[in-house]
């Protein structure tokens, strides 16, 4: 399938490079130089938006967020008319409805985990669309995504629904990452190391935050580069308190210690460092 891929960031770049073998891709990033790894494989790389999708058959974007969305794909009306178009970009419920009612080919396909399982094929992905023929191509197209666990890509009949999945996934990220700093500055408060609390830590609620993010803390891993930055679940959360029609304690208190990170400087590091610099 001849398919425009617009949006190279470090997940997009991950989601483009399971495609680029079997279709033929053409790829655009505001930053052009992170075209180069999807060159090196096969594609071509597009100068614009418009001219990457010339002649696409479908259209997926992995944009920063709904603005984003926006400002590249929806106010130029850059999908051709009968395109379908896959959007893996996180999202709100409302955004991704909205994004349907202007674009008939919209289905959105958010994606869900960090670096590491999207270079494994184990991402969670949501499908979602009013239009079943368009989604059953878009799962058919993005199945490498979720090919080594078959049973996390599911299908949804709206691109809201869709949106929420992300959301509801996420949230758990936001909201046992301020669990894992809570009980270390607990711990702590009662002399207790990091590696000990990590250690009792095991088995519990929170084990798996734990074990996806320890290397961090102890050390073993940098926070910079990182699998998934401060900046985008702040955005993401950010996200989920304007969807929700009550409040969202523990996001916000996750959101204010995602932020506190960001105003230290810290957005663009693994969003692992509200445990590292608590």
């Amino acid at each position: 399938m001849k398919i425009a891929f617009l949006g190279l960031g470090r997940m997009g770049t991950e989601l483009a490079l399971k495609l680029v073998d079997d279709h033929e891709l053409t790829v655009w990033n505001r930053t052009a130089e992170k075209t180069e790894p999807l060159v090196e494989r096969g594609a071509a790389a597009a100068a614009t938006p418009a001219e990457a999708v010339d002649g696409a058959e479908l259209v997926i974007t992995s944009l920063f967020g709904p603005d984003t969305v926006r400002e590249v794909v929806i106010e130029p009306g850059l999908i051709p008319e009968g395109v379908t178009w896959a959007d893996a970009t996180t999202v709100s419920p409302a955004d991704a409805a909205a994004f349907a009612e202007a674009v008939p080919g919209y289905v959105h396909t958010p994606v869900v985990g960090s670096l590491p399982p999207a270079r494994a094929g184990k991402l969670g992905v949501y499908v979602g669309g009013a239009d079943a023929s368009r989604r059953r191509t878009v799962s058919t197209v993005v199945a490498p995504w979720a090919a080594a666990n078959p049973s996390r890509l599911k299908e949804v009949d709206t691109a809201a629904g869709a949106a929420t999945g992300k959301l509801l996934a996420n949230l758990a990220l936001a909201v046992t990452i301020e669990g894992f700093k809570e009980a270390l500055l607990l711990g702590e408060s009662q002399g207790l190391s990091e590696e000990q609390v990590v250690d009792m830590l095991g088995s519990t609620g929170l084990e798996f935050i734990v074990n996806m993010k320890k290397s961090f803390l102890l050390g073993e891993r940098s926070v910079a580069p990182g699998d998934f930055t401060a900046d985008a679940i702040a955005k993401d959360a950010r996200l989920m308190l304007a969807s929700a029609e009550t409040d969202l304690p523990a996001v916000a208190a996750a959101l204010a210690s995602l932020e506190a990170q960001q105003e230290a400087g810290r957005g663009d590091e693994d969003f692992s460092t509200v445990v590292v610099n608590r």
